[in-house]
């Protein structure tokens, strides 16, 4: 019944996953840079990493990305019907915010040992940096406990419908061999370079 019910899933994420591309196409113009520096090893595990601008990042991300992509969103998404469905096509791994989520943590670390793709915005919510958030150091955590590598992601234009919009993929970043204590600098590097790309 489980594989069934995959096989199904899979199909609806490609339905979904191309409409989705379409919007994009025609609403933004959407400009795709640096997708040659994506492993194309599907079974190796990756860290998406962008700044979040807007409800439009995620999904840009997920239909550009070249991989199956988990997202790390926070709980009250949930609230919203469409935002809940893309949470169940696209397999999202909810977090509950201000607060040491035990479960959400021990599922992305199995998503990214079983060679699985994850995204996350080190920013935390929209526009993070310019409300002087502090940003989060769960990619830089998560690249030195699995050895994963980070791809960072920068995002610019699409402020409004039918404004040019542009994702670029940098090249990836490897962690493995760093420690804990590197968490801080690894977290301060990963941001330099998602904002080089947004530029």
């Amino acid at each position: 019944m489980n594989k069934i019910k995959e096989f199904f899933k899979k199909i609806i994420r490609v339905i979904v996953r191309t409409a989705i591309r379409i919007y994009f196409t025609i609403v933004y113009r959407v400009k795709v840079v640096g997708t040659e520096n994506i492993p194309k090893d599907k079974k190796e595990p990756l860290i998406y990493c962008g700044n979040h601008r807007t409800y439009a990042d995620p999904p840009l991300i997920v239909v550009t990305a070249k991989r199956h992509v988990r997202f790390l969103a926070k709980e009250e998404l949930r609230k919203n019907p469409f935002l809940a469905f893309l949470g169940v096509v696209f397999d999202g791994i909810y977090v509950k915010r201000d607060s040491k989520d035990v479960s959400a943590l021990k599922t992305t670390l199995k998503a990214l040992k079983n060679g699985e793709s994850i995204a996350l915005f080190p920013e935390g919510t929209r526009n993070g940096m310019e409300k002087g958030e502090k940003v989060k150091e769960g990619a830089a955590f998560f690249a030195v406990r699995t050895g994963a590598k980070v791809i960072p992601v920068g995002i610019s234009g699409g402020e409004k419908p039918f404004k040019k919009m542009t994702i670029k993929y940098g090249e990836p970043l490897d962690y493995s061999g760093r420690s804990k204590d590197d968490l801080d600098e690894i977290t301060e590097e990963i941001m330099k370079k998602i904002v080089e790309l947004a530029k």
